[in-house]
């Protein structure tokens, strides 16, 4: 499991950002595919939206690794 901590002064970070910030993906266009392939799921649920708004709290499942988002 990681955790990912929001830049100080943000409230989310959409979640095809966040996947290439990781490394999960090698880039954007990877992020979006696996999104609306419905690879990725938010709190437990497939999610198609590919700028999803992520805030603390919530957790990321892609390929077995799981993200959680922190203040």
């Amino acid at each position: 499991m990681l955790n990912f901590k929001i830049t100080e002064g943000k409230d989310c970070i959409p979640l095809d950002k966040l996947l290439k910030l990781l490394g999960l993906v090698g880039t954007g266009g990877e992020a979006h595919i696996r999104i609306t392939e419905g690879e990725v799921e938010v709190n437990g649920a497939v999610e198609l939206q590919k700028r999803k708004k992520l805030r603390v709290g919530d957790s990321i499942e892609l390929n077995g690794q799981i993200i959680v988002i922190e203040a």
